[in-house]
């Protein structure tokens, strides 16, 4: 369920948002269904840079594109929204803009309003005329265009329905839904919003320039209502609701039903060594221990169906691995790690190995003991243990400095469909909590990082595909630092009689496509 309908200002809970979001809706970009980027709000562009070393974009947005009353979109909807989203929750998600960071300061420190306000006007945002929408970067970044798809702060506000209000007259207007308010650009929007019940009614926005693709006899949705519910299955298999998620991957090895669906996710499970402990201290200790794990085998048996990896980026990702490059990482081969791991000192004690507690579509404990199982043949020992305090286990330290577990696995899904999405956990200011930034005097990440912000800023693709492909290199190859192990997938089942209802490649449940069946195959009851 949402913690906020108002997607300018957002909520540090953002994730729970993007469902209504999505559906309601839209960026200046979209994505393809290869997950490249095309042409949203925005039906084309020019990007070119200054003498300043900032990265210009020049916005023709689409003019037939209306808001849910009928009103028409403009450049002026971006320049109020974005101006909302740097002083909202989640406002240093703007940084990469000319002259946020200037803002973003003067708030921190507490400045004056009219302070604030003033450097809001100098921030890079710009509406040249109504269809023209101008936008200055700090300094280039390949990466804008993929995040102004998916990252909803990036989206327009309804400017003439917002400004002149009071802030406590646009929190109405956004926590108390009615008269058609707020409004919409995607093919729904919110006509309730019951937060005790914890129930969202969706409906449908016939103004949208981005209607449903209606097949023969297909028609849209007129309501649909999102609920939060801890029997969802339960009530999936009363015919009470007719789409729920399939959270558990231990259900999935009991019963597989036939209206069972699977959507790839841009995600990566991987293994994390803590590198400040010996022997793990030592690269060459965990690139053997890397080469010792099967990933086939891992995942083998434990879901309908399993991708593999030893790479950190997922194939569906514009700029993933060529197979040459996914050959230059560590891969299984038992006899290599078993000889680079003889005699080492310090493996006669066992590797704790600690992982998120509970039941979840990624089948964590099965994984864990076969990563045991497989290390043990090559003399290592391995002790699983399962943690309700994860992140707080994996961030704890001893008493001599170094954190205090071995090994740890977790999930790094997407945030939008690009490599800089799955480096930044790994920087000296990510939640990786692996201590390689302590490895060789800091030169090893030092390197990384240098690689990172060559591509962010190489605007021609082949070669920022390159650059990150040898960050990825860094991380996964020479320092070890992880072990990928696989891509994972999303399960949920629903009726027949919802064509287009899916689950887009970051894990949220996806409207934009979603219509109903004829008639006729709605009174049959097929199932696919």
């Amino acid at each position: 369920m949402p913690t906020t309908l108002d997607w300018s200002y957002s909520d540090p809970e953002s994730w729970a948002n993007y469902p209504v979001m999505l559906a309601t809706q839209r960026g200046l970009t979209m994505l393809g269904p290869d997950n490249s980027v095309q042409p949203g709000l925005a039906e084309r562009w020019e990007r070119a840079g200054d003498l300043k070393g900032r990265e210009i974009y020049t916005f023709h947005l689409r003019q037939d594109v209306r808001w849910s009353d009928g009103s028409s979109l403009t450049a002026r909807d971006f320049v109020v929204g974005w101006r909302r989203a740097l002083r909202g929750r989640e406002r240093g998600e703007m940084a990469d803009l000319d002259g946020a960071v200037e803002a973003l300061t003067l708030q921190e420190r507490g400045a004056p309003e009219a302070e604030v306000r003033a450097a809001l006007e100098r921030v890079g945002v710009e509406a040249v005329d109504a269809h023209t929408l101008r936008v200055t970067l700090a300094r280039p970044r390949s990466y804008f265009l993929a995040r102004v798809a998916n990252v909803y702060i990036f989206y327009p506000a309804p400017s003439a329905d917002l400004e002149g209000k009071s802030d406590e007259e646009v929190r109405d207007y956004f926590d108390r839904p009615r008269d058609g308010r707020p409004l919409a650009l995607g093919p729904y929007r919110v006509e309730q919003w019951d937060r005790a019940g914890e129930r969202v009614r969706l409906v449908y926005n016939p103004a949208s320039a981005f209607p449903p693709p209606l097949g023969p006899g297909e028609t849209p949705a007129p309501v649909i209502t999102l609920m939060k519910s801890e029997i969802g299955p339960a009530l999936y298999e009363r015919g009470r609701v007719d789409f729920v998620f399939v959270d558990s991957a231990a259900a999935l090895r009991v019963r597989r039903p036939d209206d069972l669906q699977r959507e790839p996710l841009l995600s990566t499970y991987f293994l994390a060594f803590n590198t400040e402990r010996p022997p793990l201290n030592r690269p060459e200790v965990r690139r053997a221990l890397a080469m010792a794990l099967d990933r086939d085998a891992l995942v083998a048996g434990l879901l309908p169906a399993s991708r593999p990896s030893n790479t950190l980026l997922p194939p569906e990702l514009p700029g993933a691995a060529t197979a040459e490059e996914a050959a230059r990482l560590p891969r299984y081969s038992l006899e290599a790690a078993r000889a680079a791991l003889a005699g080492v000192p310090g493996l006669d004690r066992p590797l704790r190995l600690i992982y998120r507690q509970g039941d979840g579509f990624v089948p964590e404990v099965a994984i864990a003991e076969r990563v045991a199982a497989q290390l043990a043949r090559v003399g290592v020992q391995v002790v699983v243990e399962p943690r309700s305090d994860f992140s707080a286990e994996v961030a704890r330290r001893s008493a001599q400095g170094p954190r205090v577990y071995d090994l740890y696995m977790r999930r790094l899904g997407a945030d939008y469909a690009h490599p800089n999405t799955f480096f930044t956990l790994f920087e000296r200011e990510g939640n990786h909590q692996t201590g390689w930034e302590t490895q060789a005097g800091g030169e090893p990440m030092a390197r990384f990082e240098r690689l990172l912000e060559a591509g962010d800023g190489e605007p021609d693709e082949a070669k920022a595909r390159a650059l990150y492909a040898q960050a990825q290199e860094v991380l996964v190859g020479e320092q070890a630092v992880i072990a990928p192990i696989y891509h994972p997938d999303r399960y949920y089942r629903a009726r027949a009689r919802l064509h287009g209802m899916d689950v887009d490649p970051f894990n949220f449940l996806a409207l934009r496509s979603l219509r109903l069946a004829p008639a006729t195959e709605a009174r049959a009851g097929a199932t696919p």
